[in-house]
């Protein structure tokens, strides 16, 4: 079997492993895995933009960490907030030389909306695909660095913990090999695809939290999941299209279905409110009336300012039968956002020597329990940054010795409706406004799942990852939600 070698191994090709390979300096060999295609990431997803204090004369780091901190419901780690919100801007402008392209005012300056929880206008965005521009820009620069080597459609099974650093196996397009890395870096992103509906991409599936859990490394506040209150409620299959939080930021209501405004009955913020905040209020107003119709309205807006503001989510929603600058937007609450993972410290280390986590798939304690909007991408630049910098602190780049374990390929085909079954269970479970007795309940039933997962070795394939994968989150998450 292949055994390969490498300096640092990113797994994950989102924004905080794109940035993170571009730190290393050019004597240093990084290899980055793509599960899929290169591009293929929640980062390509983001529309909203990136929160940062580019003015300082009406802006300031200080008015970002309490919007940050009131957002998370003061269950942030303030430490990380403070590297967040004054390192951030730094890595904003470096994003600005290295060609993202962020609107800009008639002056040539960033342009910068607000949304839910900012209590300034601090978004720079490009349209409404600034995640995509990003990882645009980064992903041209890494395939043009010389010591980047980008191997797409390779998927990671397993982490092995050796002397001097780690093993991973690899199944790339049916063939299976390892790679030896002394620094490895996950940035795998979320766990939306425990959930029926998400706004997460096909990837999502929690693998670098589920390899890093079989390993030994700290998970920390799996529970604390982010709905997002706005996603489009008439998409058919398992992937809901986001209706960006600046919609909202540029003034478009919440109707119910009586098409009536009702978030001044819970939340003076009215429809800008932090997420957790809305959606909540959402699915009180869902009780109240019974129905779970609910609706945005930009209609009021110049059609013409509507359409160049929000291009991506104007041809999307008129490839549905609506038109936002004519039509209500049909909208309901929907697993956006993780905001636990992978227990990391300032430098993006997580409890295992040499293993670093960054984005989606860590948890840094910068968003507490609820991500303030916007605040995601930022996180991703930030510590994808601070982790390459530990490593090149650390040295020690020798490599691993020494015959890894073997991988076994063989077994029985993975039965069908197991992941499905995890999701069924999520979504009654751990929605929302959890349900106890729900997650008491459903908590039993996948820990059985996951049994017979673990104890019974199936073929080692992508579908028979994931599904370790999920309901290894799934398990984690109801566990949590069990001892609120």
């Amino acid at each position: 079997m292949d055994l390969l070698h490498t300096d640092i191994l990113i797994i994950g090709s989102g924004v905080a492993g794109l940035y993170a390979a571009l730190q290393f300096p050019r004597e240093r060999r990084v290899t980055m895995l793509c599960k899929r295609e290169m591009g293929l990431s929640n980062s390509s997803l983001a529309q909203g933009g990136v929160a940062a204090v580019l003015d300082r004369l009406n802006d300031s780091p200080e008015l970002h960490y309490n919007d940050t901190m009131i957002a998370g419901g003061q269950k942030n780690n303030p430490a990380a907030v403070q590297v967040l919100v004054n390192e951030g801007p730094d890595d904003v402008r470096r994003l600005m030389e290295w060609g993202v392209d962020f609107d800009k005012t008639d002056t040539g300056e960033p342009m910068k909306t607000l949304e839910g929880g900012h209590s300034r206008c601090r978004i720079v965005h490009h349209k409404d695909s600034t995640g995509k521009a990003i990882v645009d820009a980064l992903s041209q620069r890494v395939k043009a660095a010389g010591n980047i080597s980008v191997r797409e459609w390779a998927m990671v099974s397993q982490l092995h913990r050796a002397t001097g650093g780690m093993v991973a196996d690899v199944l790339e397009k049916g063939h299976v090999y390892q790679i030896a890395a002394p620094y490895v870096i996950l940035a795998t992103g979320g766990i939306g695809r425990v959930y029926q509906f998400t706004t997460n991409s096909a990837i999502a599936t929690g693998d670098g939290i589920r390899m890093a859990y079989e390993i030994g490394a700290a998970i920390k506040h799996l529970d604390y999941i982010q709905f997002h209150p706005t996603a489009f409620a008439a998409a058919a299959g398992r992937e809901r299209f986001l209706i960006s939080e600046a919609v909202r930021g540029e003034g478009a209501y919440l109707l119910n279905c009586r098409q009536e405004r009702f978030m001044h009955r819970y939340d003076e913020r009215l429809e800008l409110a932090p997420r957790d905040v809305v959606s909540h209020s959402i699915m009180m107003e869902y009780r109240k009336t019974g129905s779970d119709r609910f609706y945005l309205d930009i209609t009021y807006k110049d059609p013409a300012f509507v359409k160049s503001r929000f291009p991506m989510i104007y041809d999307r929603c008129l490839r549905e039968g609506v038109d936002i600058t004519k039509d209500l937007i049909p909208v309901f609450p929907c697993q956006h956002y993780l905001m636990g993972g992978i227990d990391v410290d300032l430098h993006s280390r997580t409890t295992i020597d040499r293993l670093y986590a960054a984005g989606e798939c860590s948890h840094t304690g910068v968003h507490g329990a609820n991500r303030l909007a916007s605040n995601s991408l930022l996180e991703a630049l930030v510590f994808g940054r601070r982790a390459a910098q530990d490593i090149m602190s650390r040295g020690g780049f020798a490599p691993l010795t020494g015959n890894p374990p073997p991988i076994e390929r063989n077994g029985p085909p993975l039965p069908g409706g197991m992941r499905t079954a995890v999701r069924d269970i999520m979504q009654r479970a751990h929605f929302v406004i959890p349900d106890q007795g729900a997650a008491e309940k459903g908590l039993k039933q996948v820990e059985e799942i996951r049994r017979r997962l673990y104890g019974t070795r199936f073929a080692l394939t992508p579908e028979y990852c994931e599904a370790k994968s999920l309901a290894t989150a799934a398990c984690l998450i109801l566990r949590e939600a069990v001892q609120i």
